[in-house]
Order: structure tokens, then sequence, then C-alpha cells
């Protein structure tokens, strides 16, 4: 009967141990448990911000090749001191033909009003020779009248 209690103790406490043992392992396993949720809920905001970074580099990327096509188009223009340069001569050629032109238009005004003058000169001779024809038409015609009817 002693064997048969010493076995029973026996076994008794190796069932205890295996169950501190088993009390053990759940502490453990929770422990290991809690970890991995730790870590993936680590992962998870790694992947977020990995999420946003990228969207970030996207941007950025995006920005970069905006900013390259408006580069090539701006190269291919003057910049502002040499296109201030260029309006400042073409301002002054401008300024210079307008000159010319109102010289142009002054003198055009001279020789229409010197053309004017010949022409009323040139009517005004006409008329003086029509009226030089006319009178020596006359003088004439008085002197056929004069020679035909001699005066008593």
């Amino acid at each position: 009967m002693l064997s048969t209690l010493s076995q029973c103790e026996f076994s008794m406490g190796k069932t205890l141990l295996v169950y501190d043992m088993n009390l053990r392992e759940m502490e453990n396993y929770e422990k290991i448990y809690k970890e991995i949720e730790c870590s993936i809920a680590g992962a998870h905001e790694k992947i977020a911000e990995c999420k946003k970074q990228i969207l970030q580099a996207k941007r950025i990327r995006k920005n970069r090749q905006e900013y390259d096509a408006l580069a090539k188009v701006i190269q291919h223009h003057p910049d502002r001191h040499e296109t201030l340069k260029e309006l400042e001569a073409l301002g002054k050629e401008l300024e210079h033909l307008s000159h010319i032109k109102e010289s142009v238009e002054d003198k055009l005004e001279l020789r229409r009003k010197q053309f004017h003058v010949l022409l009323s000169t040139i009517h005004e001779l006409q008329q003086t020779l029509e009226n030089d024809e006319k009178l020596s038409e006359v003088e004439e015609a008085q002197e056929i009248i004069m020679e035909a009817d001699p005066k008593p």
C-alpha cells in the first residue's frame, strides 16, 4: 500500500510539475503572442509610413518632371536682361522710324502744297493764255472790222 501511495504521490508530483510547466509554457506562449502582435502592429505602422513616403516620393518625382519640362521651355527663351536690351533697341528703332515717318509725312505735305500751288499757277497761266488769246482774237476782229470799214 505504501508503494501504491508512493506511486500515487509520485504521479501527483509529476502531474503537478507538468501542470506548472504547462502554465509557464502558456505564459511564455502568451508573451510570444503579444510580441508577435506588437511586431505585426509595428509592421502595419511601417507599411503605412512607407506608403506615405512612396506617395511623397511620387509627388516629388512628378514635381521634378514638371520642373524639368518648365526648365526646358524656359531655356528656349532669352533671359530678362537680353529681352530688356532687345526691347530697348526696338524702342529706339521705333522712335527713329517714327521720326522718319514724321519727316516723310511733312515732306509729303509740303509736296502736296507745292503741287497744289503748281496746279493753281498752271490754271492761272491757262486762263491768262486763254484771255490773251481771246483779246488777240478780239483785236484781230477789230482790225479786220476797221480795215473793212474805214472811217470817213
